[in-house]
């Protein structure tokens, strides 16, 4: 039974690598998996009874995970409808390449902390076609952006996926995993934008022409101001709620959204029907990203089956007796992230290693957090916010790899080799 479900995985994860080729979406793939996963492991398993129980505590994990994201992700798009980043990406005006690559750069590095990669990505890449005509200037900016939204995305816990996993999981803490990432992932981001700008020079920005279709649909100041301020709000205090009442992220994102949609059902209560639906809650619940939603639900629901059969463990044990070190153990989780998805690389990882040998906040869990939320830069399919950049500019694969990946590796490896030694001085 072993085998087969090892098979099976390896082609559920060879699907998902493979999902442009192949023109299957990877949430299909993840669900059939899971399924496939399940049945086996139910027919295979001596007592059914306890099947039933597993399944119980993984849906009950899973579940956690997708509500947070489910509300994250509607906040965002309500502060979206409301023109709410205007507040920040009106601000950004120079006349240089370089100049505009590195404001981009730190606007896409701590906007992607606060809020998370993907999204970050979309709201960047989407800034730049009204920023850039030339549509190689465009490409490169894309690339800096996706380095920079997974790098923000690493040192705080609702910045990325993974982060959030395994803060809910209580593998790292918000407060060690920000004090601890911060600096490796700042120079994750430096360094290939040191070098970006020297190639870009001082070649001059060139604006493309606005058409009247293009501008924003209209809202007032005070519309976009209190949307914008109070979803980054919510955002930014479900960590503080976690800490205060013990609850789980998921409540205090819940909580978080009701307050957005009390409020945004009042300043829009006396609006004509269509406005008022154009902007409310209801509106954004339709334009989440579903699609990504199942797919974190198959491929957790897969690997937990993985973790109950103890492969997982198997796995670990093999890596210990046969690489030993813990430090390339995790830098190669990282490079492999490139190639798959970073969600089931983290849920492997955090069913592959116990929080009794390794407690919160160790170094296992710190450098796993940067080196799988870093590495999916190295390739433009290896990360949400790489995925999302290639379908809004139709980046090629291979132009990606020659132009992009070598600075998104330099990044990656200067801030691994900083958090190494960081840590072997001062722990």
């Amino acid at each position: 039974m072993l085998t087969l479900l090892i098979a099976i995985f390896v082609m559920v994860y060879a699907a998902i690598a493979l999902e442009h080729p192949l023109k299957v979406n990877k949430s299909a793939t993840a669900l059939v998996g899971a399924g496939l996963l399940w049945t086996i492991y139910a027919f295979g398993a001596a007592d059914p009874g306890m099947v039933d129980q597993h399944l119980g505590e993984s849906l009950t994990a899973t579940a956690q995970i997708v509500f947070f994201l489910m509300g994250a992700m509607t906040i965002v798009e309500v502060v979206d409808a409301h023109n709410g980043f205007e507040v920040i990406t009106s601000r950004i005006k120079t006349t240089k390449l370089s100049s505009l690559m590195w404001m981009v750069g730190f606007v896409s590095f701590f906007l992607s902390s606060i809020l998370d990669n993907l999204t970050t990505t979309i709201v960047m890449v989407s800034l730049m076609k009204k920023l850039l005509d030339q549509r190689e200037d465009r490409l490169f900016f894309a690339g800096i952006i996706v380095i920079a939204a997974n790098a923000g995305g690493a040192w705080t816990p609702i910045g990325d996926v993974t982060t959030t996993m395994l803060w809910i999981g209580g593998q790292i803490t918000a407060v060690e995993i920000m004090k601890g990432l911060f600096i490796p992932s700042l120079i994750n981001l430096l360094l290939p934008l040191a070098v970006t700008s020297f190639m870009l020079g001082a070649r001059p920005v060139i604006a493309p022409q606005r058409n009247e279709e293009d501008l924003p649909f209209e809202t007032t100041a005070f519309e976009r101001n209190l949307m914008f301020f109070m979803g980054l709000g919510v955002l930014v205090a479900v960590p503080i709620f976690k800490t205060l009442t013990h609850l789980p992220p998921f409540m205090g994102i819940l909580f978080g959204l009701g307050l957005v949609w009390l409020v945004g059902d009042l300043i829009h209560h006396k609006e004509e029907d269509l406005r008022k639906q154009r902007l409310t809650l209801v509106r954004a619940l339709t334009r989440i990203d579903m699609s990504s939603v199942v797919f974190f639900i198959g491929i957790l629901l897969s690997v937990a089956v993985l973790e109950h059969t103890h492969i997982l463990s198997g796995i670990a044990q093999w890596l210990d007796t046969h690489v030993g070190r813990q430090d390339i153990i995790v830098m190669i989780i990282g490079l492999v992230s490139a190639v798959v998805d970073n969600v089931p690389l983290v849920a492997a990882s955090m069913g592959m290693y116990s929080l009794q040998q390794y407690p919160a906040d160790s170094f296992l869990w710190e450098f796993i957090a940067y080196c799988a939320g870093t590495g999916g830069s190295i390739l433009i399919i290896g990360s949400a916010a790489g995925v999302a950049a290639m379908g809004l500019e139709k980046i090629d694969f291979l132009w990606y790899m020659r132009k992009i990946s070598g600075l998104a590796l330099l990044g990656y490896l200067g801030g691994a080799l900083f958090y190494i030694a960081e840590h072997r001085l001062f722990h």
